[in-house]
């Protein structure tokens, strides 16, 4: 019988070692990710603008659901962490504009007009913004 190949000479360990090397150098880290998806949804509600004299109900309830479930995620975060790696502040800040978000929301199904989504766009490219730069060490 053969004596098995060592590990650094087996062409699957190789593959997958060299796979896991790349995903770990190419993968977003939480914070770049979060701030692609706030990019993702306010250019899904500018689109709802571009479009508005041709929306359906369903496509604006569809894109609300989407950013409302970005923000109850940093929502049921800042509440479920309160001792984590963020200050006070910055979460309250977080749970008063998720909040805001919320009524918006709201406000816009109750009484649709295209202009009630410009701060929700802005809102959620000047997060995305922030998330985006590397934090201060």
């Amino acid at each position: 019988m053969p004596p098995p190949n060592p590990p650094n000479n087996n062409p699957y360990a190789k593959a997958a070692s060299a796979y896991g090397d790349n995903a770990r150098k190419h993968a977003p880290d939480q914070r770049e990710l979060e701030a692609r998806v706030l990019l993702k949804a306010a250019h899904m509600l500018g689109d709802l603008q571009d479009n508005w004299e041709n929306l359906h109900g369903e496509a604006l309830e569809k894109t609300l659901k989407y950013n409302r479930q970005i923000w109850m995620m940093f929502y049921d975060t800042a509440l479920e962490n309160p001792e984590g790696n963020r200050p006070n502040d910055l979460r309250s800040n977080i749970i008063n504009l998720a909040n805001f978000v919320f009524k918006r929301e709201v406000e816009i199904m109750t009484d649709p007009q295209k202009q009630k989504l410009d701060v929700l766009i802005n809102i959620n490219k000047e997060i995305a913004a922030g998330l985006m730069t590397k934090p201060a060490e």
